[in-house]
């Protein structure tokens, strides 16, 4: 039903530079089996066209990325949820997750965000029809 694709380290560095401090183990070891969890790549997804799977795994090995290791070379940023403000003084940060529990976790990044939006139409219920019955009365005898 759903497609496979090959992850490629060196179009997703290119795609995202901010992981280009990375190392190839890292992301292939650490983040890709990790994102294969959310992003079904078994062939069993609902995902038929290979550039939307690529398109989306891309997006769920970044944000990852961002949460496991962060970003062009910073340390991640350990606070969960989405920054909702912050003062310098004093130095004071407030974050908070947003309504609907579903979504949290991915709206901790942008890469989250838009692999949640763009996952949209696969969260859907599908009704799927079980096998047809054929009726044929026994002749009469």
């Amino acid at each position: 039903m759903g497609v496979i694709v090959n992850f490629d380290f060196a179009s997703f560095i290119a795609i995202y530079p901010q992981f280009a401090t990375l190392s190839q183990p890292q992301v292939l070891q650490g983040a890709l089996p990790i994102a294969e969890l959310y992003c079904r790549n078994d062939g069993g997804g609902p995902v038929t066209k290979a550039e939307t799977q690529t398109m989306l795994l891309n997006l769920m090995v970044a944000h990852i990325c961002q949460i496991t290791y962060g970003a062009n070379g910073q340390a991640p940023a350990g606070i969960v949820g989405r920054v909702s403000n912050a003062s310098e003084g004093s130095v004071s940060v407030a974050a908070e997750f947003p309504m609907t529990p579903n979504n949290a976790w991915f709206m901790q990044t942008p890469f989250g965000a838009a692999f949640w939006q763009a996952t949209a139409a696969y969260r859907t219920m599908r009704y799927i029809p079980g096998p047809r019955r054929t009726f044929n009365p026994r002749p009469n005898q």
